[in-house]
């Protein structure tokens, strides 16, 4: 808004890109104790979650080479 004379309705909205507030907000509130615990159970039990798929879902994912003499079941040796 570079020297704009208009008329404006409403004076803040001509000048709200120079606004600057003097009001600081409030500091933030401590958490409790319980509050901490809370937070750091909950980021325990996400990490253990993750872990614990990741523990289980890997045998899943591994590839079974097979090896130099195959198996053979019961029903193809009685032939």
């Amino acid at each position: 808004m570079f020297g704009r004379r208009e008329p404006v309705p409403f004076a803040f909205v001509a000048e709200a890109d120079r606004f600057r507030s003097n009001i600081t907000p409030p500091p933030r509130e401590r958490l409790s104790v319980s509050q901490q615990a809370g937070r750091w159970l909950m980021g325990l039990t996400i990490v253990a979650g993750l872990v614990g798929s990741l523990v289980i879902g890997t045998p899943a994912l591994t590839v079974d080479r097979p090896e130099s003499h195959p198996q053979q079941s019961q029903a193809s040796q009685n032939h």
